[in-house]
């Protein structure tokens, strides 16, 4: 694997003018990325530059846009990272639930999703500032869809396993269902856990028997939308 090799910066006034350590490129791309993300968070996604995180990391603006081609691309990586983070937390979630307790799963899981949506973190509230519309709203679809997509191979798989059913429309309902308990949670913070539980308990008709659709072939039966 190839390194960088340490050399003095010099010409734009700009740059730092240091020797850089040598490191791989995923080592160096794995530090921008970690440095983007503490500025974005101390100062807002508007107020950091190219410039900061170069200065932040201690290396070239050219370095920086030899990895990530410029800002646009940099803030994606950094969000993709949350993306990355709330995915496994699901992931954990569906590997330790209780298989048959619904009422703890659903509650464990939207206590999930409120921390996630709520947590302290700046850079979360900076993306709701007004000239961040178009990246939140983004990010949002980004999450959402890869929400679902790990709901759809673990939760949902194992439930039509269990049930022999076989389930119609569910990448549908739940994008409808994870994107509305995001905007709901976003416009009514103070929504209380148990309601939040009942709306998914009524969506995904948890509270009896789904209708189902008998197949012709003798087959499992089909559940719309569960």
């Amino acid at each position: 694997m190839s390194t960088e090799r340490g050399c003095a910066v010099t010409g734009d006034l700009n740059e730092p003018s240091t020797t850089r350590e040598s490191k791989s490129p995923d080592e160096r791309r794995e530090e921008i990325v970690v440095a983007a993300r503490a500025l974005f968070s101390e100062r807002g996604i508007g107020k950091t530059s190219i410039s900061d995180v170069a200065t932040r990391v201690g290396v070239t603006r050219g370095l920086i846009y030899h990895y990530f081609g410029d800002k646009d691309a940099l803030v994606d990586v950094v969000l993709e990272r949350y993306i990355d983070e709330f995915v496994t937390s699901i992931r954990m979630w569906d590997a330790a639930r209780e298989v048959g307790n619904i009422e703890l799963a659903l509650t464990d899981c939207i206590g999930l999703f409120r921390h996630h949506l709520q947590d302290d973190d700046p850079l979360r509230g900076d993306l709701h500032r007004i000239e961040n519309a178009a990246l939140y709203y983004r990010f949002v679809d980004r999450a959402v869809t890869a929400v679902v997509d790990c709901i759809r191979a673990t939760t949902v798989k194992a439930y039509a396993l269990r049930h022999q059913m076989e389930i119609e429309n569910v990448y549908e309902t739940f994008y409808v269902l994870v994107y509305g308990l995001v905007g709901l949670t976003r416009s009514r913070p103070e929504i209380e856990d148990r309601v939040l539980v009942g709306i998914v308990r009524q969506t995904l008709h948890l509270d009896g028997r789904p209708a189902t659709n008998p197949r012709p072939d003798g087959g499992p039966a089909k559940v719309q939308g569960d």
